[in-house]
C-alpha cells in the first residue's frame, strides 16, 4: 500500500509550523523493540534506522498539542520522509494515543496526513492498526469533538480511507495525491486527474483546496466555526424584500419563480459574516457553517433548481454533524422539488430524500427553516423544521407545483392559476394552516 509521492511532500515540521507556533510534543515511544519487527523482515530495522537519520524523527507520525488561530487542538503530523509516512504499529500507538488525549482535554484533533497508508514490512499487524484508527474516530465523534484533516499528500490506502476520509472536514493541498489506490497500484490506463485533490474535490469527497500558505488561516477557520456553536436556535433571516403578501395563489407561485427574486447566496451573505462550505457535489445546494454573532450556525440553502440525490446526501452529512457537535442549524428552502428523471432514480433519490428527512426529524438540536421561494413536495419537505418554519413574502409552499397537480386532475393547462388557488399555498396562507409561524419582516 505504501506510495512513492508525486511531488514534494512537506515534512511534519514544517505542515505543523503552517498551523501553529505553539506545539508541545506528546510523550512518544521510539518504535519498536524487534530490530526487523513483528515479521522479522530482513532489512527492516536498517530501514527505519536510515529514515530516523535522514527525517530527525523517530516514527512516520509526530503529535502534539498547539494553538491554531486561537483554538487550542491536538495536532497528528505525518512525515513522508519517514517509510512514506506508512502506518505500523508503533504509528498506530501513537495516533491511539493522540486520539485518547484529545477526548482526556476535550481539544478537537488536526491530522496533517502525508501517508502511503499501512506499513508493508509488518504485514496484517500493519492492517489491523486501520480498525485501531477507526475505533478512536468514533470515540471522538461520540464524545462530540470535530476532526479536521489536512490532505498534505500524498495520501493513500489506509491513510486515506482511514484516517482522511473518515474526518468531519477534509481539506487538501493543491495537486497532492489523493485516492485509495497509491501510483504504483492503481489499474494500469487509469485517468490520473481522479487520484488528485481537485479530482476528489470534484467528486465532493474533499471540502476545500488551500495552498500551503493558507492552510493556517483555512485550518483556524474550521476549528472556529466547529467549536464555538450559537447558544439556541438560529433565528430566521429577515425578508430581503419588502411587499404586502399576495393577491393570490398564482401571484404567489410568480413571485417566487422571479429570476430577480433574492436567492440563497443572498440570505446567507446577509446573515453571516464569515462562511466556510462543505463538499455539496450538486451545484443547487449550498452547506457549511457560518458566524452570526460571533457563534457558529450550520446551514443548508437550496439555490431554486430541483436537489439531486447527491444534495439531500451532503445535507444530511451536514445535519448528522451539527448535531454532533450541538451547533444549531438553518435551512433555507428554494427548490421545484426533487430531482425526478432516471438518472436520480438509479442514484437513490428516494433513499437520500428519507436520510434528509431522517436527519431534520431525529436532530437533537434546534433546527430553523426558512421559505425563501419556491417550496415543492418532498424536494422542500426533505429540508423543513416541522413547527419551526417561516417564510418570505414572496414564496409559496405546495404539495405539488400547480402545473403538476393539474396534469394530476387531468385539468387542461389554462387552469394552473385556479389549481394554485386550490392549494392554498400563498404564505398568509401558510400561516392560517398552521404550516409555517410567520412572515418574516424585513430587515
Amino acid at each position: 500500500m505504501t506510495s512513492a509521492p508525486t511531488g514534494r511532500a512537506l515534512p511534519a515540521r514544517e505542515l505543523i509550523a503552517a498551523l501553529t507556533a505553539t506545539f508541545t510534543g506528546l510523550p512518544e515511544r521510539a518504535g519498536d523493540t524487534a530490530e526487523d519487527g513483528p515479521l522479522g523482515w530482513d532489512g527492516y530495522g536498517r530501514s527505519r534506522a536510515r529514515a530516523r537519520e535522514r527525517t530527525g524523527e523517530a516514527e512516520a507520525v509526530v503529535c502534539g498539542i498547539g494553538d491554531v488561530g486561537g483554538t487550542e487542538a491536538v495536532l497528528i503530523a505525518f512525515e513522508f520522509g519517514f517509510l512514506g509516512g506508512s502506518i505500523g504499529e508503533s504509528a498506530g500507538e501513537r495516533l491511539e494515543n493522540a486520539f485518547i488525549t484529545a477526548r482526556d482535554l476535550g481539544l478537537p484533533v488536526v491530522s496533517l496526513i502525508a501517508s502511503g497508508g499501512s506499513r508493508l514490512q509488518e504485514g496484517m499487524c500493519a492492517l489491523t492498526q486501520l480498525q485501531r484508527v477507526a475505533r478512536q474516530l468514533v470515540r471522538l465523534r461520540a464524545a462530540g469533538l470535530p476532526h479536521l484533516a489536512v490532505l498534505a499528500g500524498p495520501v493513500t490506502g489506509g491513510g486515506w480511507a482511514a484516517l482522511g476520509a473518515g474526518a468531519d472536514v477534509r481539506v487538501a493541498l493543491p495537486g497532492a495525491q489523493i485516492g485509495f489506490a497509491g501510483s504504483r497500484v492503481r489499474p494500469p490506463g487509469e485517468d490520473p486527474r481522479a487520484y488528485t485533490a481537485e479530482g476528489q474535490f470534484a467528486a465532493g469527497h474533499i471540502d476545500e483546496i488551500v495552498p500551503a500558505a493558507g492552510l493556517g488561516a483555512s485550518a483556524a477557520r474550521w476549528l472556529r466555526l466547529l467549536t464555538t456553536p450559537a447558544p439556541g436556535p438560529a433565528e430566521p433571516p429577515a425578508a430581503l424584500r419588502a411587499m404586502p403578501p399576495p393577491a393570490t395563489g398564482w401571484e404567489a407561485v410568480q413571485r417566487a419563480r422571479e429570476p430577480s427574486r433574492p436567492g440563497a447566496e443572498a440570505y446567507l451573505r446577509a446573515y453571516f459574516t464569515e462562511r466556510a462550505q462543505l463538499a455539496a457535489p450538486d451545484p443547487g445546494l449550498l452547506c457549511g457553517f457560518g458566524l452570526r454573532g460571533g457563534r457558529s450556525v450550520a446551514y443548508v440553502a437550496q439555490r431554486g433548481t430541483a436537489t439531486r440525490p447527491a444534495g439531500f446526501r451532503a445535507a444530511t452529512r451536514l445535519l448528522t454533524l451539527a448535531d454532533r457537535l450541538a451547533v444549531p442549524v438553518l435551512t433555507l428552502v428554494d427548490t421545484p422539488g426533487a430531482a425526478d428523471d432516471a438518472e436520480a432514480e438509479r442514484d437513490g433519490v428516494g433513499p437520500a430524500i428519507a436520510e434528509a428527512l431522517a436527519a431534520v426529524a431525529g436532530a437533537r438540536i434546534p433546527v430553523t427553516t426558512l421559505l425563501v421561494g419556491e417550496g415543492g413536495s418532498g424536494g422542500a419537505a426533505a429540508l423543513t423544521s416541522a413547527g419551526h418554519m417561516w417564510v418570505t413574502p414572496d414564496s409559496y409552499y405546495a404539495v405539488v407545483a400547480p402545473e403538476r397537480a393539474a396534469a394530476v386532475f387531468k385539468r387542461g393547462p389554462g387552469e394552473d392559476a385556479s389549481m394554485a388557488e386550490q392549494l392554498r399555498l400563498r404564505p398568509q396562507d401558510l400561516v392560517g394552516l398552521g404550516v409555517a409561524r410567520g412572515i418574516v419582516p424585513m430587515g
